[in-house]
């Protein structure tokens, strides 16, 4: 009887994972959140959900609807705003010259980077320049760990997790090192920066400072394999933490998308032609900068990360329940 519960328990666990592991699979494909602005020189004909922006966890994307027939005024529109702008702005603006772009439409990315430069604020592609290049690793972290999880054997799950954390530690060090993509990635950073900034001096020390902050965090990521290995080696409910950290992935990114829209609200510059105090953008609803109307909600890619909370919250209280009934009275 008890093994034919306990085969139960083993089998809805497996399910949960399963589905989990899918979940948070899929949301690394998937728009996270989406925040458009409105204003009253962007009309509904032409920008349907305003200059939407999409986020995802390697990057920000274009989140504007192609409208039939709409290009040519949207182009309109937009040179009016740039022959009606100051000329010390317009090279920030040359992007927006050529709205024609057939299925990608219009580039919302770079309109809500000439929106925010107006109020002096960071190009969008400056944040999160450590979640970006590393959240593939992160999540391949996530899933090694639970297909670890999944085992009711602790022998086998340390099988897994030092296989999974060996095979992540060599193809993280060969992409970013033996590859280059770390020193390339600092590059196109400070090449996207360096379209709003013109003090090289600023913009080496920015790619010093973020060559340093990658490099610290393949370390930590290989620490933290090296600390889950001896701890569901060591200790017996540990294991527990394998399906209990990927669980929180939700509220991960909620909270270092707050902590972003909070760094780029509280660190403007003066090259803004309307001056605005420092603020914090909306993370969840609707609020006013200015003349702009913003709105940023969770888009369908955040529903996955719920049901990875969901699924893994019964499954570790499963496993949790498994290793007390095992424990000798």
């Amino acid at each position: 009887m008890i093994n034919a519960t306990k085969g139960r328990a083993d089998v809805w666990i497996a399910g949960l994972v399963l589905i989990a592991t899918i979940a948070m699979v899929a949301s690394y494909f998937s728009p996270i959140w989406w925040v458009s602005l409105t204003a009253p020189n962007y009309p509904k004909d032409a920008f349907p959900d305003g200059i939407r922006i999409q986020f995802h966890f390697n990057g920000v994307y274009n989140g504007c609807r192609v409208v039939t027939g709409a290009s040519q005024h949207q182009n309109e529109i937009l040179q009016q705003d740039i022959s009606g702008s100051e000329e010390r702005y317009n090279p920030i603006l040359d992007a927006s010259r050529n709205m024609n772009r057939g299925a990608q439409g219009l580039d919302c990315v770079h309109e809500m980077n000439t929106i925010n430069h107006y109020v002096g604020m960071f190009p969008i592609e400056t944040g999160a320049p450590v979640e970006r290049p590393m959240s593939k690793f992160f999540i391949a972290f996530f899933v090694i760990m639970l297909a670890s999880f999944i085992l009711p054997s602790r022998r086998q799950g340390l099988v897994i997790l030092c296989a999974g954390f060996a095979a992540l530690t060599a193809w993280m060090l060969v992409d970013l090192y033996a590859q280059g993509h770390l020193a390339q990635f600092v590059e196109q950073y400070q090449e996207g920066a360096g379209t709003y900034f013109k003090e090289p001096e600023r913009l080496h020390l920015w790619g010093e400072r973020l060559t340093f902050a990658l490099n610290a965090t393949v370390v930590g990521l290989i620490v933290a394999m090296i600390v889950l290995i001896l701890g569901t080696w060591r200790i017996r409910n540990f294991s527990l933490l394998l399906a209990l950290v990927p669980a929180l992935l939700p509220f991960f990114f909620v909270f270092d998308y707050a902590g972003w829209l909070w760094f780029f609200g509280h660190n403007l510059h003066p090259w803004g032609a309307f001056t605005v105090k420092p603020f914090m953008p909306t993370v969840f609803g609707e609020g006013k900068v200015a003349q702009f109307s913003t709105y940023s909600y969770p888009y369908w890619g955040f529903a996955l990360l719920l049901i990875v909370f969901l699924a893994l919250v019964p499954a570790t209280l499963l496993r949790r329940r498994q290793l007390r009934e095992a424990m000798p009275a």
